[in-house]
């Protein structure tokens, strides 16, 4: 009877960190707008950071992985103030990816 109720509390919990929107003044902010309009409506982040990272593919004959090309990852976080937790923006090259409350 308790694996039921700690399992739902642990996807309750998992699914409190996922935001898929939050509210920029009047705006909301979602994961289908273009950064530029991310921008003009939320204003530049706190924080940016952006990192290569190689995307690999696998070779199904050997089981090698191989580099096929670089993505470019943005992690851009913006803070509400001290009674709303920050949010992070993830966007991989040029388009938002997700958007989720930084615990």
């Amino acid at each position: 009877m308790r694996f039921p109720f700690a399992t739902a509390t642990a996807v309750l919990f998992c699914a409190s960190a996922q935001a898929d929107n939050f509210r920029c003044g009047k705006w909301l902010a979602t994961t289908d707008l273009p950064v530029s309009e991310l921008l003009s409506k939320c204003g530049e982040p706190a924080t940016r950071e952006t990192r290569i990272e190689d995307v690999l593919s696998r070779n199904y004959t050997t089981g090698a992985m191989y580099k096929t090309g670089e993505m470019t990852v943005e992690t851009w976080t913006y803070d509400r103030g001290t009674t709303a937790p920050p949010i992070v923006v993830t966007i991989v090259d040029g388009r938002i990816k997700s958007i989720e409350r930084k615990q």
